[in-house]
């Protein structure tokens, strides 16, 4: 048995498991944060069913992080159990590593100061907000970057979107501020949040779990942040990509790791 026990099976009381340890008076000095479904979920403990009830099913954990604690996310992530994928921290462990799971298969991955993928969305200075997780505004653009949205990513937004209201902090709030200086300053990224949002509202009628309440709060919440994402001034930069449009592939590919 490692330091801090056994790897657990149940993904929730695994993420409790580590949470917990990164919690420990030994590591409190790190900053390492949930992203992902588990982020979502820890989040929503009043709609967090509407995982379950659409099916949302957990396969690994994620976290972000900074590079300076590179020794520290290997030294306690080891200490958990888990095993250092050594390939992919000497091919890309300035900005990602890849744990793996020897129990149960699955793998935690690192990423460093920034998710980049269709989009760069950065999280230096913004992981100190919250103890436990990326913070909301940034769980949000996390889904809402992906080009080649899923069913996954749909139902994560929607379940943030019915738990948390829209305003201009962070506390169990979705922060329009930080959404709308992202989005006004890349008009690419503008472009695939501001579609993907209208995708989302799309298919709020297609979940029969929902109930019309939830629909509607959800749809609210969609148009009223796509009103003042509208509404910020945007950059010279923005507004000359804007010129262009479609015209020019505006996101990344995304090319996944093999594990």
């Amino acid at each position: 048995m490692g330091k801090y026990g056994e790897i657990i099976e149940d993904f929730y009381t695994e993420r409790t498991r580590i949470l917990e340890a990164l919690s420990a008076p030994e590591n409190q000095h790190m900053v390492m944060r949930l992203i992902g479904a588990l982020a979502f979920r820890t989040h929503c403990q009043q709609y967090g069913y509407i995982q379950d009830k659409l099916g949302r099913v957990f396969t690994d954990f994620d976290f972000a992080s900074y590079p300076r604690f590179f020794k520290d996310i290997i030294r306690v992530l080891t200490e958990l159990g888990y095993r250092e994928d050594k390939q992919v921290t000497q091919l890309f462990g300035d900005r990602r590593m890849i744990f793996h799971d020897p129990a149960f298969g699955r793998h935690i991955d690192v990423f460093f100061n920034a998710l980049d993928y269709c989009h760069k969305l950065s999280f230096v200075g913004r992981l100190e907000v919250e103890q436990y997780t990326l913070p909301l505004a940034e769980l949000l653009l996390e889904k809402m970057q992906i080009v080649q949205i899923n069913e996954k990513d749909v139902i994560d937004t929607i379940m943030l979107l019915r738990e948390h209201p829209l305003g201009n902090n962070d506390a169990e709030t979705i922060n329009t501020t930080i959404l709308t200086r992202t989005l006004s300053n890349d008009w690419g990224f503008w472009r695939t949040v501001t579609g993907n949002l209208k995708l989302v509202d799309g298919k709020l009628g297609e979940y029969s779990a929902l109930t019309d309440e939830d629909r509607s709060i959800v749809h609210e919440q969609i148009n009223t942040l796509l009103q003042k994402i509208e509404a910020a001034p945007k950059s010279l930069g923005w507004k000359v990509r804007a010129s262009i449009g479609e015209k020019v592939k505006w996101y990344k590919d995304v090319e996944e790791l093999s594990r």
